[in-house]
C-alpha cells in the first residue's frame, strides 16, 4: 500500500469519524439540551384545552339594580369523544335526548357539530370548540328530567347534566334594555379571526352587542383553563394544567330601570295607538338624557326582544325571525340605526337659522293654507291656513307655509340655480348642530345622518347620473310612473343643483334629511342646555367586585352653538307653547310640569312590502321642565301617523315616570330623581332592589313652584 493509498484512507476515516460526531451531537441535542422544547411541542400536538368559564360581571344601573346578572341554570351537556364512538356516530342517542328535552333535532345535531364539520351553507348554531369540551345543548333544563338522563346513563352515553352560569336579564320593571344591554353568544371562527389583541378561547361566551360587546374586556374575566394529554386515539392519559377562573369586573351605567322601563312602556303604548288608529306602526324608538351631562337614562326600540332567548338556546327558525321584515326587524336598533326624515322637529333648528338670516322672532308672519314655490304648491298639513301670526304661534300650530317662505326668500338671496357666495342659512345650522355625524355613543353599530347640502347634492348626482339618465331602461316596472321618469330627466340634467323645492323641503325637515331618533335627541338637549352638544354616554365606570373604582367614563362636549342666550330663552318658550295650546296640546293636558317639545310628522315615499302606501313617521322630540331643563326625550313611531297622536302620548308616559305625575298631580314620593341624577357610584350587588325615592322638602317646594297651572 503506497503513501497515497494510505493518505486517501486517513482522510475517508476522518470524514467519517467527523459525521459520526456530528450526528451524536445532533442527537445529544435533541434528546437532552432541547428536550423541554421539543416536549412542550409534543404536548401541544396531544393536548386539548377545555375551558371553564369565568362569571361574568354585572351591568347595573345608576343605583346599583342589576339590569345583567348571573343566575345558576342546569345544563345538559354532549361529549363527542364519547358519542363519535358509536356505530351511528351517536344520532341515536341526540334523538332520544331531543325528544325527552322537547327540544328540535335538527337543532340538537347543529349545536352538537364543530363548525369544521359544516363545510358548506350556514354555520349558525354550530360548536366553535373541540370535542373533548362539553357542548351544552341546553342550560335551562328541568331538574327531574335532567336527573332522568342521569340515572339511565346506559341510554344516554355521552350525555351529562351540571349547574352552570347563566347570563340572566331579570327585566326589573319591564326594562328588558335589549338594545342597550345587548346579549352574550357562543365565540365564533369570526370572533377569532379579529385581531384585537384579546386572548379568547374557543366555546368561551363573549358579548356579541349593546354594553356587553363594548365592555367585554371587563366583563368576561378570564377562563379558566384545564388542559388534558390524549394518545394517538384521542383518548385522555393526564392532566397538564389546571387554572382557576378569574370573575370579571361590574359595569356601573347612567340608565336607570324605572326610566328604563318607562321608556319600553310608553313606547309601545305609542304603538299600540297609533295602530288603533289604522297605521301600520311597524317600529319606533325612545330615548332619555340628562341634557347637562349626555349621560343616557333610558334607550328603547321596538319591537323589541328577549335577550335571554340567546342563553335559553336561540333556534334557527328565531334567529331567522329576529331579522325578518315580516316580524318588524326586531334585532334593529332603532334610535342608533333608524335614519328617518325629521319633519317638523327640525322647525327648532330653522329658528336659528332665520335669527342668522336677519329675521326678527317677535314679529307677525302670514301662514297661508298654500305658498307656490315655481309651479308647485306646497301646503299645510291638511292644507290649514292660520292667517297672520307669531312665529311662536306658527311653532305651535307647525305652520309649514311660513317657513317655505323664508327659506325660498334666501334661496333668492344665495343665488338661485346659480348661487355665487350662499350664505346656506338653514344647512350652516344644520350642521352646527352636527346633524350630518355621528354621536359617538358608547353602543354599537351607530349611523350618521344626511344633510342634503350643495355638496351632498353634487356628489350624489355625480353616483346616479347614469341611472337617472337611463332610468325608463333600469328603472322597475312599478317605478315608471309619470311622476318619476320626469323627475328622472329632469336630475339627468341638472339633478347637481340645489333647487328651491329642495331649499324649502329642507327648512321643515323633509326631503333628502334623514337623522337618527339619538342625534335628534342629542340635538334638542343641545337646545335645552344653551347650545352644549354632549357625546351621549351609556357607561359610568368599572369597579372591582370588591367595589374599587377600576375605571371612570366622563362625556365629552363636542362643540358649542354659537347663538345668543335670548334666542335659546325665546325658543324653549316658543316649544313650550306647543304642549298648552300647539300641536301636542292634547296629549299633555293637565299635566303639572312645564315641557318644551315639537311635534313631527314626516311623508314617507315608497310601498311597504304588501305594496300598501308607506305611513308618516310620528315625531316628539322634548324636554323639561322648561325653566330650568333636566331631561331630553324624544319618541319615534315609524310609519305611526301624526307625531301628537303617537308619539306625543308616549313622550307623556316617559315623562309620568320621571317627574312622578298621576293623572294631573305631582306626587313627590314618586319622582325618580328629586334632587336630580346620582353623581356618587352605586354599591354592588346581585341582591340590590329598586328604591322608592323619598324627596327632599326642598326638592318638593322646587316641583310646586314649576307646577303649570
Amino acid at each position: 500500500m503506497n503513501q497515497r493509498t494510505r493518505l486517501s484512507i486517513f482522510v475517508v476515516q476522518a470524514l467519517i469519524i467527523s459525521l459520526m460526531a456530528a450526528l451524536l451531537g445532533r442527537l445529544f441535542y435533541l434528546q437532552v439540551a432541547a428536550t423541554g422544547r421539543y416536549k412542550e411541542a409534543a404536548l401541544n400536538i396531544q393536548s386539548r384545552d377545555i375551558v371553564v368559564p369565568a362569571i361574568r360581571g354585572l351591568i347595573v344601573d345608576a343605583d346599583g339594580v342589576p339590569l345583567a346578572m348571573n343566575r345558576v341554570g342546569l345544563a345538559v351537556t354532549v361529549d363527542r369523544s364519547i358519542l363519535d364512538k358509536q356505530k351511528d356516530k351517536g344520532a341515536s342517542v341526540l334523538n332520544r335526548v331531543s325528544r325527552i328535552l322537547d327540544l328540535n333535532p335538527n337543532d340538537v345535531w347543529r349545536k352538537t357539530r364543530l363548525c369544521g364539520e359544516i363545510l358548506k351553507g350556514d354555520k349558525s348554531g354550530c360548536w366553535v370548540g373541540n370535542r373533548f369540551q362539553p357542548i351544552p345543548i341546553t342550560k335551562d333544563a328541568d331538574p327531574e328530567i335532567a336527573m332522568q338522563i342521569v340515572e339511565r346513563s346506559s341510554d344516554f352515553p355521552g350525555i351529562d347534566a351540571e349547574p352552570t352560569s347563566v347570563r340572566y336579564y331579570p327585566g326589573t320593571l319591564g326594562a328588558t334594555g335589549a338594545h342597550v344591554l345587548g346579549y352574550v353568544g357562543a365565540l365564533t371562527d369570526k370572533d377569532l379571526a379579529v385581531d384585537n389583541g384579546t386572548r379568547y378561547y374557543r366555546s368561551e361566551s363573549i358579548g356579541k352587542d349593546g354594553l356587553e360587546y363594548v365592555y367585554d374586556s371587563y366583563l368576561r374575566g378570564r377562563p379558566g383553563i384545564k388542559t388534558v394529554i390524549v394518545d394517538r386515539k384521542e383518548a385522555v392519559t393526564e392532566k397538564s394544567r389546571d387554572t382557576t377562573p378569574t370573575p370579571g369586573k361590574h359595569l356601573v351605567t347612567s340608565l336607570d330601570v324605572r326610566i328604563q322601563g318607562a321608556a319600553e312602556a310608553g313606547l309601545a303604548t305609542a304603538v299600540k295607538s297609533s295602530r288603533a288608529q289604522g297605521f301600520r306602526a311597524d317600529g319606533g324608538a325612545a330615548i332619555v338624557m340628562d341634557v347637562k351631562t349626555g349621560r343616557i337614562m333610558a334607550l328603547a326600540s321596538y319591537p323589541t326582544y328577549d335577550p335571554n332567548i340567546w342563553e335559553k338556546g336561540l333556534t334557527i327558525a328565531q334567529a331567522k325571525d329576529m331579522y325578518s321584515e315580516s316580524s318588524y326587524v326586531p334585532a334593529l336598533s332603532r334610535p342608533l340605526q333608524g335614519l328617518f326624515a325629521p319633519a317638523s322637529t327640525f322647525k327648532a333648528f330653522s329658528v336659528f337659522a332665520a335669527v342668522n338670516a336677519g329675521y326678527d322672532l317677535n314679529a307677525s308672519y302670514d301662514c297661508p293654507g298654500v305658498y307656490k314655490v315655481g309651479n308647485r304648491d306646497f301646503t299645510n298639513y291638511e292644507s290649514k291656513a292660520h292667517g297672520r301670526i307669531s312665529l311662536k304661534t306658527g311653532i305651535a300650530v307647525s305652520c309649514d307655509t311660513l317657513w317655505y317662505k323664508i327659506a325660498y326668500s334666501e334661496w333668492l338671496k344665495d343665488g338661485g340655480l346659480t348661487p355665487k357666495s350662499p350664505n346656506d342659512y338653514f344647512f350652516n345650522v344644520a350642521h352646527d348642530f352636527q346633524m350630518d355625524k355621528k354621536t359617538g355613543i358608547d353602543l354599537p353599530g351607530e349611523l350618521d345622518g344626511r344633510i342634503p347640502d350643495r355638496q351632498w347634492k353634487e356628489d350624489y348626482w355625480k353616483q346616479n347620473k347614469n341611472f337617472y339618465c337611463n332610468y325608463q331602461k333600469r328603472a322597475a316596472k312599478k317605478d315608471l310612473t309619470p311622476f318619476l321618469i320626469q323627475l328622472a330627466k329632469e336630475n339627468c340634467v341638472d339633478g347637481g343643483v340645489l333647487r328651491a323645492g329642495d331649499a324649502v323641503n329642507f327648512s321643515i325637515g323633509q326631503g333628502d334629511t334623514v337623522i337618527t331618533p339619538l342625534k335628534l335627541t342629542q340635538a334638542y338637549a343641545a337646545i335645552a342646555n344653551g347650545g352644549t352638544i354632549w357625546q351621549p354616554m351609556v357607561a359610568k365606570a368599572i369597579v372591582k367586585t370588591d367595589g374599587t373604582l377600576i375605571k371612570s367614563f366622563t362625556p365629552k362636549v363636542l362643540g358649542k352653538v354659537d347663538a345668543a342666550p335670548s334666542t335659546f330663552k325665546w325658543l324653549k318658550d316658543a316649544l313650550h307653547q306647543v304642549t298648552i295650546n300647539g300641536t301636542a296640546a292634547g296629549a299633555f293636558a293637565g299635566f303639572p310640569v312645564s315641557i318644551s317639545g315639537k311635534t313631527g310628522t314626516a311623508e314617507v315615499f315608497g310601498l311597504n312590502t304588501n305594496g300598501s302606501k308607506k305611513n308618516s313617521t310620528s315625531w316628539f322630540a322634548s324636554f323639561g321642565p322648561t325653566e330650568n331643563p333636566r331631561y331630553a326625550v324624544v319618541v319615534m313611531v315609524s310609519q305611526g301617523g301624526t307625531g301628537a297622536a303617537a308619539a306625543g302620548i308616549g313622550a307623556r308616559q316617559i315623562y309620568n315616570t320621571i317627574f312622578g305625575v298621576v293623572g294631573s298631580k305631582q306626587v313627590p314620593e314618586k319622582i325618580v330623581y328629586p334632587k336630580g341624577p346620582p353623581t356618587k357610584l352605586p354599591k354592588i350587588s346581585a341582591t340590590t332592589k329598586v328604591v322608592k325615592a323619598s324627596p327632599s322638602p326642598s326638592a318638593s317646594a322646587t316641583a310646586s313652584k314649576k307646577a303649570v297651572k
